[in-house]
């Protein structure tokens, strides 16, 4: 007996030890976290060096030895006389936007454009690569207008889409001077959409009662619990209809020629089509862009970098986990349209 109830408290010690230290380490690790949390910084990527420094690591190891060394000597000189040169070349700032249903890289991208007007000259201009499949409004609006500042700055604003810019992506987009879309990007769905589950039937069906005391008459319409009527979907419906206009009068504002009736019904086009309605202006990818600017232009990556909490950071794999869900959702729909 004595012998099993030494075995067992040995083994409440070995479960109370690794019990604490996984305390400690979480606890040193919401510690670090809540002082990271205060680090933001700045990050500037020279993209022309960048791509030299690509091609010359191919160059090595296809060329010659010789040849190789030529090259270098050459690069050397061309870079020199570069450095020398009294009028300096005019830059491309360039800025990547990722986008979920909270736009939650805003305040990143806020941050990314006042550094870029607080030093942005005359012939400077702005490239903003956008990837975005829209959700909230208001978050996405604030987005838009944070690129807005470029343009009221008289800068040059150019806006690629590689995959997607559509709704709240789209509304982000329609700000720039020109749009360019790869062949298969998509683009539209210049539209409005509410939706929620109502379990009111259920909840019946178990005895549960629903309150809901509202002040206002229409402080509450469309509820997920309560029993919802003809009018209170009215209500919903005119306020969507309210938010789409907005949309079309944002997008006109810097589109005037689209053809908002053809389209702003919700649909969404592939990068061909989105040119010829006028949603987008010429067919490239941003590669290709960057590419040609490099050539007689300084290219500069601007990321502003913000650390989160831990909690944040956790909480946000929730949210994370419906973008991934949604964007599921639009390549199920894109690809049940794709020949077998």
């Amino acid at each position: 007996m004595m012998e099993f109830l030494a075995e067992y408290g040995l083994f409440l010690l070995k479960v109370a030890t690794v019990v604490i230290a996984v305390v400690i380490i979480i606890a040193s690790a919401a510690g670090a976290s809540r002082k990271a949390g205060t680090q933001e910084r700045l990050d500037v990527d020279d993209l022309n060096k960048k791509y030299k420094d690509v091609a010359a690591a191919l160059n090595e190891a296809v060329m010659s030895k010789a040849e190789w060394k030529a090259a270098a000597k050459l690069q050397k000189r061309e870079d020199k006389a570069d450095s020398k040169a009294e009028e300096k070349r005019p830059r491309v700032f360039v800025i990547d936007f990722k986008g979920d249903l909270k736009a939650s890289a805003v305040p990143s991208l806020r941050e990314e454009v006042s550094a870029i007007v607080s030093v942005a000259a005359e012939n400077d201009q702005v490239v903003a690569i956008i990837e975005n499949y829209g959700g909230v409004v208001h978050e996405h609006g604030l987005a838009a207008s944070q690129l807005a500042r470029i343009r009221d700055r008289d800068l040059p604003l150019t806006v690629c889409v590689d995959k997607v810019a559509a709704s709240g992506g789209y509304l982000m987009a329609c700000v720039a001077s020109r749009i360019l879309a790869a062949p298969f990007a998509i683009l539209g769905s210049i539209g409005v959409i509410a939706q929620l589950p109502n379990f009111s039937r259920l909840m019946d069906s178990h005895g549960v009662d629903y309150e809901q005391v509202t002040a206002g008459q229409y402080k509450r319409n469309v509820t997920m619990f309560g029993k919802n009527t003809d009018a209170d979907r009215a209500k919903l419906k005119e306020e969507l209809e309210d938010v789409h206009d907005l949309f079309k009068q944002a997008v006109l504002k810097y589109r005037p020629e689209l053809d908002l009736d053809r389209v702003a019904t919700g649909e969404h086009w592939y990068g061909s089509k989105a040119v010829e309605l006028g949603l987008a202006d010429e067919i490239r990818t941003s590669d290709e862009l960057l590419a040609e600017l490099a050539k007689d232009h300084d290219l500069y990556r601007i990321s502003y970098k913000i650390r989160k909490p831990l909690q944040q950071r956790l909480l946000g794999g929730v949210d994370r986990a419906m973008e991934k869900f949604d964007a599921a959702g639009w390549r199920r729909h894109f690809e049940s349209r794709l020949p077998r």
